[in-house]
């Protein structure tokens, strides 16, 4: 490097956005079976994603318009976005046959909506993760067509990520090196949880913590190649915060507690990584003591109301990072879980 020169910025790189495309066809006719999710269109930058007559979530064009995504990364300050499936489409309540046709609308969709932003926008598929065989096939597809990775739901009905079905995906993940983005979904509700959004303030912190222990006390981490990718969502939930209590209960009440497991939970956390949507300072502070700071990426679970805003506020604010560790959080460390390099 000549003296005096500045090393390149490394890009800053948000590893969790969704995409509603607009459109879409009539999912019964095309798939089959009834109660599909439908758009509801009030007007040229307004929507409303609805379930049969119920109003599901309100969507605007930054859902489907890459301008309007172009401009707010702009105001954001940043470069690339990971744009992944809305967890509502995942299917996997359905007959595998309608969950491979649902993926395939949508994956293709999504693909129309993020060459419209050229290399600023990377595409992730979603697959029919209740049939193995299925999900490989719809990934492989998807990687061929110009996807980067996949999200996967968290769970497939009463199946966690240490069902053998899943493991069969996760393994065919880390041998065509396609990252892994898990995002949690199909909340349990009920009168205590279907009130001030409890199932998404209360329900997806602790089913993101549950299916990260599914990979560590299940034993996946110990027989799937440690060249999986995989991030959750959100912080990782309520994990990060109580792995303290995990490598206790698996030290003192191993009968019941280590599963699977070769060793206690916190031996495992250089096997995943998570983003960084925690929205405090003193939340993000603990998420790197536990992670690491390789192991924290940016995400803003944009466009949604839920999401940060600015993108990335928490991590340029937080004082106890080094420019350093700024850049690997801002995306640094997205590039390698993209499988990229700076």
């Amino acid at each position: 490097m000549p003296a005096g020169s500045e090393p390149a910025r490394l890009p800053v790189v948000d590893v969790h956005t969704h995409v509603v495309p607009k459109g879409w066809p009539d999912l019964a006719a095309a798939c089959g079976g009834s109660g599909w999710p439908w758009l509801r269109v009030d007007s040229e930058r307004a929507a409303m994603i609805m379930v049969g007559e119920t109003e599901f979530r309100p969507v605007g064009a930054e859902c489907w318009d890459a301008p309007t995504r172009l401009g707010d990364m702009d105001a954001d300050g940043v470069d690339v976005q990971v744009v992944s499936p809305t967890p509502v489409f995942f299917s996997y309540d359905r007959p595998a046959d309608q969950a491979v046709r649902v993926a395939r609308i949508f994956n293709d969709l999504t693909l129309e909506v993020t060459a419209a932003g050229g290399d600023r926008l990377v595409p992730f598929c979603q697959v029919p993760l209740q049939d193995p065989d299925a999900a490989c096939a719809e990934l492989d597809r998807c990687l061929a067509a110009g996807h980067a990775g996949v999200e996967i739901g968290n769970h497939v009905g009463d199946r966690d990520l240490d069902d053998a079905g899943i493991v069969q995906f996760l393994t065919h993940c880390a041998e065509v090196g396609a990252p892994v983005f898990v995002h949690p979904w199909d909340m349990p509700g009920g009168p205590r949880l279907d009130r001030w959004m409890a199932r998404w303030l209360a329900g997806m912190p602790a089913e993101t913590h549950l299916s990260v222990l599914a990979l560590i006390l299940g034993g996946v981490f110990d027989r799937v190649p440690d060249t999986l990718r995989i991030c959750f969502a959100h912080g990782g939930g309520s994990f990060p915060f109580w792995l303290g209590r995990a490598d206790n209960a698996w030290h003192r009440r191993g009968d019941l507690v280590r599963g699977a497991s070769t060793a206690p939970p916190s031996s495992y956390v250089d096997r995943f990584r998570v983003d960084s949507v925690v929205f405090s300072p003193p939340a993000l502070r603990l998420l790197v003591d536990t992670m690491g700071v390789e192991g924290v990426l940016l995400g803003s679970d944009y466009p949604y109301p839920l999401g940060e805003r600015p993108v990335g506020r928490v991590v340029r604010e937080a004082d106890f990072l080094t420019a350093e560790q700024r850049g690997m959080l801002l995306g640094g460390n997205a590039l390698g879980f993209l499988g990229a390099r700076p």
